[in-house]
């Protein structure tokens, strides 16, 4: 009787063995199964390296030293170096503003992401055999805000026919407006009035190599604090613009669609914050184009309330981009060709955008 209740206990401890051991198979098969869903979410979370190339000095550009400095990429993840090229530190400078030195750089034409205007880079792209082939996956500026700045004996914008306008080069924002300029008051672009490039500074207008140039924010606060004035406010056209905003290499974006995720993410974050707390861009300016004067700073940051919140790639901009340089290149494509907003389309039917501001 004795031996039989022992073999019962055996069993009983084998048994209780065996289940301890398909218990631990069984959480051992859950973990493996598990385990690719593990690394997938924790790959998400690491940092994603991305090379930004800033272009030129402006408000726009302001966004992205805010998501920088505030820490805005970091926190969606992502590991952004940023710089503002040699050539844009070089035009800003002739007006009197002086970009600190770490933060230039030359960066590769073929660079992942390009914060530029949306004309220049479809110019560029149906002009220029080399040029990189890009996409447009958010509009910051879709708004005019430059100005006509003219040396002191032209008041008027008719007495700019047959005078010298300065713009900064063939395709950008600034000789877009210009000849837009030129046909609202029925003049030929061509014909009527000189269009001179490389002339988006103040130098140029002092030295009369120029009778007036188009103004950005930048050129248009030196010009006034040196004393000259607007002769027009070319906002009054309501011309739409593809105006800067952020452009990514379309080969890249194929392959990197998290990481430009997060960068639109970042985008309408930065310009949240900016429209929130000027004091925050009063820092970015002073740390990054050198403006500090309170009354310079003010100017500039004015115009930050026309900003959009939902930076949709501005359409609108894109097809009179089409119509104003009318070429046989640009003709071949249709306005969809440019843009991508499937981006910010996501962040603001989800009600992120406007949570931000409330």
């Amino acid at each position: 009787m004795y031996k039989m209740g022992a073999l019962f206990l055996k069993d009983d401890e084998i048994r209780k063995q065996e289940e301890n051991t398909m218990r631990r198979f069984h959480a051992l098969l859950l973990l493996l199964c598990l385990f690719p869903a593990i690394v997938v979410t924790a790959s998400a979370q690491q940092e994603i390296p991305l090379q930004v190339s800033l272009g030129d000095v402006s408000l726009n550009k302001l966004i992205f030293v805010i998501a920088l400095e505030q820490g805005i990429y970091q926190k969606n993840g992502l590991k952004v170096e940023q710089y503002i090229t040699p050539r844009a530190a070089g035009v800003v400078r002739r007006s009197g503003v002086k970009v600190p030195e770490q933060y230039i750089r030359e960066v590769d034409d073929s660079v992942p992401i390009t914060i530029g205007g949306g004309t220049p880079t479809i110019v560029g792209m149906t002009s220029d055999a080399r040029s990189v082939d890009r996409v447009i996956l958010a509009s910051t500026d879709n708004m005019v805000r430059w100005h006509i700045v003219a040396r002191p004996e032209i008041t008027k914008p008719e007495q700019l026919k047959g005078k010298r306008l300065g713009f900064s080069g063939v395709g950008a924002m600034t000789h877009f407006m210009a000849r837009v300029f030129a046909q609202q008051l029925g003049w030929d672009p061509d014909q009527d009035i000189s269009l001179m490039a490389n002339a988006l500074a103040l130098d140029t207008l002092k030295s009369g190599r120029v009778d007036a140039f188009v103004a950005d924010e930048i050129a248009h606060t030196m010009a006034v604090a040196a004393g000259y004035k607007s002769i027009l406010d070319l906002g009054q056209y309501n011309i739409p613009i593809a105006g800067s905003g952020v452009n990514a290499s379309r080969s890249w974006l194929q392959n990197n669609r998290e990481a430009a995720r997060r960068f639109i993410k970042s985008t309408v974050e930065a310009i949240a914050l900016m429209k929130n707390d000027k004091n925050v861009a009063f820092a970015a300016m002073a740390k990054w184009y050198n403006i500090t004067d309170r009354e310079q700073q003010e100017f500039f940051y004015a115009q930050a309330a026309h900003l959009p919140r939902k930076p949709y790639p501005a359409v609108e901009g894109i097809q009179k981009t089409m119509e104003v340089y009318n070429y046989h290149e640009m003709r071949r494509h249709k306005a969809e060709d440019f843009y991508d907003d499937s981006f910010v389309r996501e962040l603001d039917q989800s009600g992120y955008i406007d949570s931000l501001y409330k």
